[in-house]
């Protein structure tokens, strides 16, 4: 184990201040400093907001993760950063504090992709990953199908949300039922005391001749709304424990009948699960079935593993020293959208820690600001 990578990995897409510590496939650290509280008011995320918690959150977050896996910055073999798709002000903050680590403590940097991290934090709870690994990732931003051959180098995507994501509709009916945000963990708790069967709600792509793969949730938000309306007009009560369940059911429906199709076409034996919305109950226990239904390995990280964390980006990190992928160079952008079969951004050349600080040296030979970091960061 001693032989395995270190890597802190810091992730700071949306409004979750993540950093994880990781030593090759073991989890050392998960510390998360969450600003949900500060726009749950809003009934969903203020980037501004977001961004300014991610600035005051950092450095009492990576300290706290230091300290709980009992490693000093020094040792570690890397930084791993969230470099995109995100919420761009967002982003940058957690770019930007990675660069810092990085350059003043002299170790390679590495920019990784939010949803090829989301993967990657499997290997953490199930050992490594099975090799092609069948991926259904959905969140607030994101239902997507992904086929990975190599969680390194080669994720491939075969559908995603053409429309509103899941995790994005949860919220909107949440917000209907009057439920407040964010509306997955709502929706699910109601969903509980429901009946599933009571309301027939559409199921958005599943014709015969619709994309096999792709996801559209924004027709079954709406008539989730006008149903509502309707009972609301006529003066009855809104059974909401029935409108959740029935609403639940339509989405995780959708999601594994398509993720099942998508491994038996593709001749893939394993799925993994991932994402904010992988924590719902429903979808746990629909997904088994259908794949032990199908012969197919279920692999879903433990719930705290399924939202946005750091320890994903760590072991991304991790596994890019592994196998000796290039790491990125100092001009790493924070990109918004960034493709997800980019999984890491390398840049123009690979970076040298030491000789960028010699360089610097020599440029600005009254600038102290690095020597001043180190002392701070060591």
């Amino acid at each position: 184990m001693a032989d395995e990578p270190l890597v802190l990995g810091i992730e700071t897409s949306c409004d979750e201040t993540g950093v994880g510590i990781v030593r090759g496939h073991t989890l050392l650290a998960d510390a998360v400093a969450s600003s949900v509280d500060d726009h749950a008011r809003y009934g969903g995320v203020v980037p501004e907001i977001a961004s300014r918690a991610h600035l005051e959150a950092m450095v009492p977050t990576i300290q706290r993760a230091l300290k709980e896996a009992g490693v000093a910055a020094s040792d570690l073999d890397g930084i791993a950063v969230t470099a995109g798709p995100g919420l761009a002000g967002a982003l940058l903050v957690g770019v930007s504090a990675a660069k810092a680590y990085a350059y003043a403590l002299g170790k390679p940097l590495y920019g990784v992709n939010h949803l090829a991290s989301h993967i990657c934090v499997d290997q953490l709870e199930h050992g490594a990953l099975p090799e092609p690994t069948m991926a259904l990732l959905v969140s607030g931003g994101h239902s997507s199908l992904l086929l990975a051959p190599d969680i390194t180098s080669d994720v491939r995507p075969l559908g995603s949300t053409i429309d509103d994501a899941a995790g994005e509709a949860f919220d909107k009916v949440a917000r209907v039922l009057g439920l407040g945000f964010p509306g997955g963990p709502a929706i699910d708790r109601h969903a509980r005391d429901g009946d599933p069967k009571a309301i027939r709600f559409p199921r958005g792509l599943t014709g015969p001749r619709d994309a096999p793969y792709d996801f559209s949730f924004s027709g079954l938000k709406t008539a989730v709304a006008r149903w509502v309306e309707a009972q609301r007009r006529d003066g009855v009560d809104v059974p909401v424990a029935d409108v959740a369940a029935s609403f639940q059911e339509a989405v995780v429906d959708v999601l594994t009948r398509k993720a099942i199709r998508a491994c038996k076409e593709n001749g893939v034996d394993h799925l993994m699960i991932g994402g904010g919305v992988a924590a719902n109950s429903r979808l746990r226990s629909l997904a088994l079935e259908r794949c032990e239904d199908a012969g197919i390995v279920l692999r879903v990280p433990r719930r705290e593993l399924c939202t946005d964390n750091g320890a994903m980006v760590a072991a991304l990190g991790a596994e890019m020293v592994a196998r000796n992928r290039p790491s990125s160079t100092w001009d790493l952008p924070a990109d918004s959208s960034l493709p997800v079969t980019e999984v890491s951004v390398p840049g123009h050349s690979h970076p040298d820690p030491e000789e960028h600080a010699h360089a610097h040296d020599r440029t600005h030979s009254h600038d102290h600001v690095h020597e001043l970091s180190k002392d701070n960061l060591y």
